[in-house]
């Protein structure tokens, strides 16, 4: 019995028969698209990354920013 992976029953509830066409074998005819869609997706990709680590960034600068002002009024009261 050939062991069913949880990838390829993703492919097949996604579409039918391109889960037919890859076990059969046969080759798509549209590289150029899907090489542009994975490169699309590898873009996104990093966007969302750069943003993720822009926004810890930020938060990281708004705490010390506060954490200087606490220190700053502490030492205008003593």
């Amino acid at each position: 019995m050939p062991v069913i992976r949880a990838s390829e029953i993703g492919s097949y509830l996604y579409c039918r028969r391109a889960w037919r066409y890859r076990k059969d074998g046969i080759e798509s005819e549209n590289k150029a698209e899907l090489a542009a869609g994975t490169e699309l997706h590898r873009r996104h990709g990093r966007k969302t990354l750069s943003a993720l680590l822009l926004r810890t960034f930020g938060l990281i600068l708004l705490l010390a920013a506060i954490l200087l002002l606490v220190g700053f009024c502490t030492a205008q009261i003593l």
